[in-house]
């Protein structure tokens, strides 16, 4: 060999470089990246897989909620009692015997009604009206009569419809109307009794209209004695 052909100084110019000893492995490479790609992707995977986790345990427990909603027995609302009604002949006797007390009870309160306003005012003013001196203005027995019978009226105005109730054996003394007194027989002689709606028979001796008179003033509420004295001067008067 020429010494031209080494080189100077003695060392070589163009030695060859290890393929290993400074440039990485192609394997080597792609492994680093694959670590540094999973190194930066794992804390969206983790978040990813956290949601799906949530997910997954909320289905869960709503499918859960409704298998229990479903397997619940439901609760049926009692049923009512049947309620049994009364035969319609048996309401009908029921309502029948009602009405009746009611009207037998509003009897007795309008009689008792009576009494109560025969007895709210004093007794003995019948006394007043039918004295000696007014009774002696009259001429006739039969006006006598009608008088004490307005006097009464006058005073016992609300309850002297229960002299309505006093009637003979075949006839009707008091009535409302001439033509209800006229049905006896057209020789009953009905009058009008004074300042009332009421008309009275008048065809009859002083002893009956006596009797009439205690009658009516029973009826009204008053006194024995208190009768005893209307009639006392009604019968004097007319000797």
């Amino acid at each position: 060999m020429s010494t031209s052909d080494k080189p100077a100084g003695g060392a070589s110019t163009n030695s060859p470089v290890s393929p290993n000893s400074s440039s990485p492995k192609k394997g080597e490479s792609q492994q680093t990246n694959a670590n540094h790609s999973e190194e930066q992707t794992s804390p969206v995977a983790a978040q990813h897989s956290a949601v799906k986790s949530n997910s997954a345990a909320q289905s869960n427990s709503a499918a859960k909620s409704n298998t229990a909603a479903k397997t619940r027995p439901s609760v049926k609302a009692a049923a009512k009692p049947a309620v049994s009604k009364a035969p319609a002949s048996k309401v009908t006797a029921v309502k029948t015997a009602e009405n009746k007390q009611a009207s037998s009870t509003s009897q007795t309160q309008r009689a008792d009604g009576a009494n109560a306003d025969a007895l709210s005012h004093d007794k003995n003013d019948i006394l007043d009206l039918v004295s000696t001196s007014a009774l002696s203005t009259f001429t006739k027995r039969v006006d006598q009569f009608l008088f004490v019978l307005s006097a009464a009226h006058k005073l016992n105005a609300d309850s002297f419809e229960r002299v309505e109730s006093i009637k003979g054996k075949n006839r009707t003394y008091f009535a409302t109307s001439k033509e209800a007194l006229l049905e006896n027989g057209s020789s009953t002689n009905p009058k009008a009794i004074p300042d009332s709606a009421y008309w009275v028979v008048t065809n009859n001796n002083t002893a009956k209209k006596v009797s009439m008179l205690e009658q009516v003033l029973r009826q009204l509420g008053y006194t024995p004695e208190v009768i005893a004295g209307v009639v006392a001067r009604f019968s004097s008067e007319g000797k």
